[in-house]
């Protein structure tokens, strides 16, 4: 009997985190209201479901009460000595972004150069959805196929400007050329927020389909990024049918499962690495938390009080500037923080960061944005265990040398079992269509080439 009482805690201990890990049953996908509204009540009997042109406009009023703003800004205090970005931005570089932005930012013609590319607007469950679309005219036997692009925080439509371009463009290569449609986020940029609390990434899938519904779309490419990766990995989950492929710079798995799987791998590397190359970017997990803790400490803020810092950014230029600028620095190369200013000129030029800035100011678009952080991060998202469930869809990862996370296919194939292919670069960062879009259009041709070879691979097997 000892010896029993001895054997079941063993055989409980073992068999527990082995059913845990490859036993038990994914929770189901759960239903989501395909007509959810988000916008006023009083509109819900008058909704205009046209698709209307649409032109970016600072607005003359709003430019001059923004050059008031920048040259009214107060004294700031200075930076400690010997600091670059280390305590965030450096005050003493803040005067001279204020002065680019209010005399040398020529917002007439950044705003000729917004209005590049057709632009539209259509109520989407109350919201008017501000979205870029770019047909590209093909000869006879190229097949335009339609790709969603979805941006992130604190980065907006803007991102995409360098590539859209390239991937719109006709190549003797491929029998493909992409028609993109680049929505802004609701609450981000020219789009609209919601007027009550729920509108995290599982519902912005649903907008984003509908979307691409109206827009005539059955099935559709997808690609996404930081917020946009989160909101990409709800829709191939919820919609997988709809998605041909699935392309995302930021392929991360929250799930207990996965944590689990990083844990044992920071003991058994080997079990979950298949190069050992990429060891520094997931270990140790002493260096990886504590690089998460210093660069995440904007999310707690944002995912529980995002109206109280939206009062300082919406009101002072300076702030947003500081507040935002900086995660570009950062988040493009970690060692730039050592840079008295921020190695900001890096890989971007200033009416490009100013550019991005102009979607948060003109709107007040920095507190709906931020909300979504709240919206997402709760015990409501969270209980739908949207990252638990599997998804069919192919999926390509393009992993970033400097993104702030790193999974292995191991642990992305607890998530995406059909992952077709990922791309480790030596370089880069968070904002990779922006900082590279050579690199990033390049990539995204590839994924989406092999998802075409397969499913034509598949329509031969099905025959």
């Amino acid at each position: 009997m000892a010896r029993l009482l001895f054997i079941l805690p063993v055989l409980a201990l073992v068999f527990l985190p082995v059913y845990f890990l490859f036993l038990q049953s994914p929770p189901p996908v759960p239903n989501v209201d395909m007509n959810d509204w988000w916008g006023p009540e009083s509109a819900k009997e008058k909704q205009d479901t046209s698709i209307r042109p649409f032109k970016i406009s600072f607005g003359n009023n709003n430019v001059k009460d923004l050059k008031d703003r920048l040259q009214r800004t107060r004294p700031l205090t200075p930076p400690l000595e010997g600091v670059g970005f280390d305590y965030g931005f450096n005050t003493n570089e803040i005067d001279s972004w204020l002065k680019y932005w209010a005399k040398d930012y020529n917002f007439k013609e950044r705003e000729t150069f917004l209005n590049q590319f057709p632009q539209f607007k259509t109520n989407i469950q109350g919201l008017d959805i501000h979205f870029i679309r770019v047909t590209p005219k093909v000869p006879q036997g190229v097949e335009v196929v339609p790709l969603l692009l979805l941006h992130g925080w604190p980065g907006s439509v803007r991102e995409f400007y360098e590539a859209i371009p390239l991937l719109t463009a006709v190549s003797k290569d491929r029998d493909f050329a992409f028609e993109v449609i680049v929505p802004s986020l609701p609450g981000y940029g020219f789009s609209d927020p919601a007027v009550r609390p729920g509108l995290g990434a599982p519902q912005i899938g649903v907008v984003m389909k509908n979307l691409m519904s109206r827009l005539g779309y059955k099935q559709f490419y997808l690609q996404g990024g930081d917020w946009g990766a989160l909101i990409g990995n709800c829709i191939v989950t919820l919609f997988p049918k709809d998605i041909l492929g699935y392309h995302t710079n930021m392929p991360i798995v929250m799930s207990a499962k996965s944590t689990l799987f990083e844990l044992l791998g920071s003991v058994f590397p080997s079990l979950i690495l298949e190069d050992m190359s990429t060891y520094e970017r997931l270990y140790p997990l002493s260096t990886r938390f504590a690089n998460l803790l210093r660069e995440t400490g904007y999310m707690h803020i944002q995912s529980t009080k995002p109206d109280t810092v939206g009062v300082a950014l919406s009101d002072s230029p300076a702030g947003l500037l500081a507040y935002i600028l900086e995660k570009f620095a950062t988040w493009t190369r970690p060692d730039l923080m050592s840079k008295p200013n921020g190695g900001l000129d890096y890989r971007f030029t200033r009416d490009q960061l100013i550019d991005n800035l102009m979607m948060y100011w003109t709107n007040r678009a920095i507190t709906p944005a931020m909300r979504l952080y709240a919206e997402n991060f709760n015990k409501r998202t969270v209980e739908m265990k949207l990252d638990e469930i599997p998804t069919p869809v192919p999926t390509w990862g393009l992993q970033t040398k400097y993104e702030l996370g790193y999974q292995p296919k191991y642990i992305l194939k607890i998530k995406f079992p059909n992952l077709v292919g990922t791309t480790v670069l030596q370089e880069g960062g968070h904002f990779i269509a922006f900082e590279l879009p050579e690199v990033f259009t390049n990539d995204v041709i590839k994924a989406v080439t092999e998802f075409r070879k397969l499913q034509k691979k598949n329509v031969k097997t099905d025959l």
